[in-house]
């Protein structure tokens, strides 16, 4: 995989090249760029697919404290190292998060943004006490054992995948979950900033989120000033583009042919 030392960062990237619109794809937290193995076969022929990994996921390494608009910089940073001029953010949770942010950032650099399970808003103070002790014992246990079920089944809710992901979960030094961990519970809220935001915008989001609910993607909805639609995906839980790939790949289809 190409690394791209931009913005400070060694940012492990992925590109299917071609002449087509950009689409850059941010993944969730606990994740990597290979949740969106099968958006970028589905799309990779008709856009221009840009996957990467965020600070402290897959390859690329994390050095110090960050926050979501950093993650933003970095996402344009590498759109600068692949002379992107523009590109469609397609971000999951907190992909989404940073998506949000380029586009208040850097409007000029983002085309579209497609919300897969995500929001605008903040962890709550009972959130935070409440993710914080959990984040604090995957650190400190030797096996993730049932906990890393309980996520996994949280954020992709399907066993096979699931199983695929607690491996890679096991293999990591967790160590380096306390930078993204802080900014994940710490992240400012940017709902009062969302009407500012004038690209287009799709939604997506899983019937059975319970890491974010559908209500935060509904009120998302009504506070864009160009949303496309609430694509709601019955029978998922927060990750519908691994779990139901088809709905989620012909929902960014439809958005991208039509902006």
């Amino acid at each position: 995989m190409p690394v791209a030392e931009v913005n400070g960062q060694k940012i492990n990237y992925a590109d299917s090249g071609g002449d087509g619109q950009a689409v850059i794809f941010s993944h969730g937290f606990l994740m990597d760029q290979s949740m969106f193995d099968t958006q970028v076969e589905a799309l990779g022929s008709d856009y221009r697919c840009v996957v990467w990994d965020e600070r402290g996921f897959g390859e690329t390494p994390v050095d110090g404290s960050f926050s979501y608009w950093d993650s933003a910089d970095d996402a344009v940073a590498l759109l600068d190292h692949l002379g992107i001029e523009k590109a469609v953010f397609v971000g999951m949770s907190q992909g989404g998060f940073l998506s949000l942010r380029a586009a208040l950032a850097h409007p000029a650099r983002v085309a579209g943004i497609v919300m897969i399970d995500s929001e605008s808003g903040a962890f709550t103070e009972e959130q935070i006490e409440g993710y914080g002790a959990m984040f604090g014992q995957w650190k400190a246990s030797d096996s993730l054992g049932e906990l890393g079920e309980t996520v996994a089944g949280m954020i992709i809710g399907d066993p096979e995948i699931s199983k695929e992901w607690i491996a890679k979960w096991e293999a990591r030094d967790r160590s380096t979950l306390q930078a993204p961990m802080e900014t994940l519970l710490f992240r400012d809220d940017v709902t009062d900033r969302v009407g500012e935001i004038d690209c287009p915008v799709l939604i997506v989001h899983g019937e059975e989120d319970q890491a974010i609910p559908m209500e935060a993607a509904e009120d998302l909805m009504e506070r864009l000033s160009d949303c496309r639609g609430l694509v709601k995906v019955p029978g998922a839980a927060h990750a519908p583009n691994m779990t139901h790939p088809q709905v989620v790949n012909d929902a960014i289809a439809s958005f991208l042919s039509e902006i």
